[in-house]
């Protein structure tokens, strides 16, 4: 598989779902950069939560808002762009907007998995307004998202979505309890042991199709 695809709402948590396996060997990280990252203290401490491309319309990685009016090829492109051209392993792409496009996904790339990270409207909402809200500096939110009535209604439309295609696609034998789970799932390697999470007790949701 090319790609792992991780779609989840802000405030969803999805950044350390996704943060919590990117640093498994079979992961391509060349897409980092100091410059996106972003670092919040929402859970007490100050930790790197943010980092890695993150694809949505207005964003550094920019996709449209509409990706299914798009070619295999066209977003390949733009999903590869902030990569090495000549480097290895597994990437990860996430996008709050995959909510809205998991069969597309699936239809597109059946051969690569999809990561689906849920919390409630409110419990979203909440957490991104305790990670900075507008004052996020990576990735920016400020183009598509604009106020924080546009995000509210953004979140219940994509978390709508999701759970719609989760119910559609997945069971309960298709949820994960921890990262390490999460990465047997995908058939990667586990990351290093310093990087463990517990989705209950993080209040994650996180399911997987494949």
């Amino acid at each position: 598989m090319k790609y792992i695809f991780i779609a989840g709402a802000p405030g969803s948590k999805w950044s350390s779902v996704a943060k919590n396996i990117y640093y498994s060997s079979d992961i391509d990280r060349s897409d980092y950069r100091a410059e996106w990252t972003y670092y919040h203290d929402a859970s007490g401490t100050m930790d790197l939560m943010h980092l890695g491309a993150y694809f949505d319309p207005g964003m550094e990685s920019d996709l449209p808002e509409y990706v299914d009016f798009l070619g295999k090829a066209s977003l390949e492109a733009i999903f590869d762009a902030p990569f090495a051209k000549d480097s290895n392993g597994i990437r990860i792409i996430k996008s709050h907007i995959f909510c809205n496009h998991i069969d597309f996904l699936r239809q597109t790339w059946p051969e690569c998995p999809v990561v689906l990270v849920h919390r409630s409207d409110d419990a979203c909402l909440g957490w991104w307004v305790k990670c900075g809200h507008f004052d996020i500096t990576y990735p920016l939110y400020h183009e598509y998202y604009v106020d924080l009535k546009t995000m509210a209604r953004r979140i219940q439309q994509q978390n709508t979505n999701l759970v719609e295609s989760w119910s559609k696609h997945t069971s309960w034998m298709d949820s994960v309890g921890t990262n390490r789970d999460l990465a047997r799932a995908l058939g990667i390697a586990p990351p290093p042991d310093e990087y463990q999470q517990h989705y209950v007790e993080n209040d994650i949701d996180v399911r997987v199709i494949k």
